[in-house]
């Protein structure tokens, strides 16, 4: 009964103590083990046996994409002007072997190595082009980073540039350069604004003025045509009117030459004309002798004609 119980607890200590040898590592972590001292193997994410007494977890790596948030560094530009300049750090750790035994604190590396990359990187810059080279800035930072945190088992992915701040002194002159900029684009976009504006204008006036040339052009020629119009009808009715007082005429006169009184129409014709020129404003009339006769003749006739109404 004693040896059984001796082997029921020797047997307990054999399952506690295997049980605390098996390892699990989760995802995306890694363990680097160490046996005797020295580097042994790494383990990935599943479940590891460890030997108890020869191995130890020397060091647990996490694998995830980490951010490395730095404080403002001062920097000095190429033209001398002191600025701070904080950055942050995209990276991971591909070899968990070089990072535990490549340097003894990684992030603190990184840190320094950030801080001396961007002052040579800005000193070589002026303040103006420190200021608008962003992007130059950091794929530079990230280059050389990548290539000086290799053999620590690191991979930088990325380096931004969160905030530069200058002097306050440079701060608020290039706050009064910008609010000059800017109120000389305002007044440069007002003059445009009104030389446009005048310039449709006067091309609108110009556009008015030939309209109301080619109108009044036209109301003119049209006033024309109609006045034209109208003097040739009154011609045409004027010649109109004449031709049928010359047929008229013409008709009486053959009238009488077929009643065989052309002496006397003659005659009479003349004395009809002496009546309209004695209408006039001449004082002397001259009457041929031929008419003069006439009248003798019609001055007896008109004596012979009242005799004989009065007896």
């Amino acid at each position: 009964m004693k040896d059984n119980m001796q082997f029921f607890l020797l047997l307990l200590v054999l399952v506690v103590v295997l049980i605390s040898c098996i390892r699990i590592v989760p995802q995306a972590q890694a363990v680097v083990i160490e046996r005797l001292g020295r580097y042994h193997a790494t383990w990935d994410a599943g479940i590891h046996l460890l030997v108890p007494v020869l191995d130890r977890p020397a060091k647990r790596v996490n694998l995830k994409e980490q951010v490395a948030d730095f404080p403002p560094q001062p920097v000095i530009t190429k033209d001398n002007v002191t600025m701070r300049i904080d950055s942050v750090v995209f990276f991971v750790i591909t070899e968990p072997k070089l990072y535990a035994y490549g340097v003894e604190n990684p992030i603190a590396a990184i840190e320094n190595l950030t801080a001396t990359t961007l002052r040579n990187i800005i000193g070589s810059m002026d303040l103006d082009t420190t200021l608008t080279s962003r992007e130059t800035i950091n794929t530079e930072m990230r280059s050389q980073l990548d290539v000086a945190t290799d053999p620590w088992g690191i991979k930088v992915n990325r380096v931004e540039l969160k905030n530069i701040l200058p002097p306050d002194a440079i701060r608020e002159a290039m706050e009064k350069q910008m609010k000059a900029e800017r109120e000389k684009r305002e007044v440069i976009t007002l003059a445009q604004g009104k030389k446009e504006s005048a310039v449709l204008t006067a091309q609108g006036n110009k556009e008015a003025a030939i309209l109301n040339a080619e109108a009044e052009k036209q109301t003119a020629i049209l006033h024309a045509e109609a006045e034209k119009e109208r003097r040739i009808q009154e011609a045409e009715g004027q010649a109109r009117a004449i031709r049928a007082l010359k047929e008229a005429e013409a008709e009486g006169i053959r009238l009488l030459r077929e009643a065989g009184a052309d002496d006397a129409v003659i005659r009479l014709r003349s004395l009809e004309t002496l009546s309209k020129m004695a209408e006039g404003e001449s004082t002397k009339i001259i009457i041929p002798s031929e008419i003069q006769g006439m009248a003798g003749l019609l001055a007896g006739l008109k004596e012979s004609v009242d005799a004989v109404r009065k007896a």
